[in-house]
């Protein structure tokens, strides 16, 4: 075998080494890299979460999503959203947001649902009142309330409270129902002075429900109380000075004015 045939050998083996070697490098580097830093993992639903329902492990998975579309009130591990109630319906591949969620400190679900500086009340209601049976959990009502003037058959009827929230008919908080069902009590949202409002018109006379268009959120505007009355200020009183008192004493042509001393 001659010298060259030897050295061709050896530049053989040598390029081949070199090829394991960066081969190996390479793939070494790509399993020791960490994930992507473009991307973030994100929970989302694997399935439809009803109005009302706690969210359970079941419900969600994790995915992969580009930082730039994920929202900032999204979560990052499924820990962090097992248990909390759902205060929007969401179907399946939905992001679960923040704003969407409700923490469970305890009790039913509804009182999660409810929000901070709000209070349930329920309505006892029958086919009419309930708008046929169409009233359910998510719509929007407006309270209407009919009462008597005075001793004669005449009545009168005024809208009390608009736009209210419908939290649950009957004992059912769930919004996958789109057929019409006679129930008995309508649970309605609403603050504390709409409340006590809500209650003095149930005791004065009938109460009417009319369902909202979702896409209504306009009320009618107040009406500013009247001006308050202006006080006028008095005419200030002119006082004349006293004139001074005495005795004119004509003598020829002088005349003379004499003071008289009280």
């Amino acid at each position: 075998m001659g010298a060259r045939t030897l050295t061709l050998i050896a530049l053989s083996l040598l390029l081949g080494l070199g090829a394991v070697w960066m081969a190996n490098n390479w793939l070494s580097a790509r399993l020791d890299a960490g994930p992507d830093d473009q991307s973030q993992n994100v929970v989302v639903a694997t399935t439809e979460i009803p109005f009302g329902r706690m969210v359970e492990m079941q419900h969600v998975t994790l995915v992969r999503m580009p930082k730039g579309t994920v929202p900032d009130d999204s979560f990052a591990a499924a820990e962090d959203v097992v248990g909390k109630i759902a205060t929007f319906g969401m179907l399946r591949g939905d992001v679960l947001r923040g704003a969407r969620l409700a923490e469970h400190l305890g009790g039913s679900t509804l009182a999660s649902l409810i929000a901070t500086d709000k209070r349930a009340v329920s309505v006892r209601v029958d086919d009419v009142v309930g708008v046929g049976g169409f009233l359910l959990p998510g719509n929007r009502v407006d309270a209407l309330a009919t009462r008597r003037k005075g001793n004669g058959d005449e009545a009168e009827a005024r809208t009390i409270l608009e736009d209210l929230r419908v939290l649950a008919v009957d004992q059912t908080a769930s919004t996958d129902k789109t057929q019409p069902v006679v129930v008995r009590a309508v649970t309605l949202e609403m603050s504390s002075e709409e409340a006590e409002e809500l209650v003095k018109a149930m005791t004065e006379g009938r109460l009417q429900l009319a369902l909202r268009n979702p896409l209504d959120n306009q009320k009618k505007p107040v009406a500013a109380p009247p001006p308050a009355p202006v006080a006028v200020a008095p005419k200030p009183v002119v006082r004349r000075a006293p004139a001074p008192s005495g005795v004119t004493i004509i003598r020829g042509t002088q005349v003379n004015v004499s003071n008289l001393g009280l």
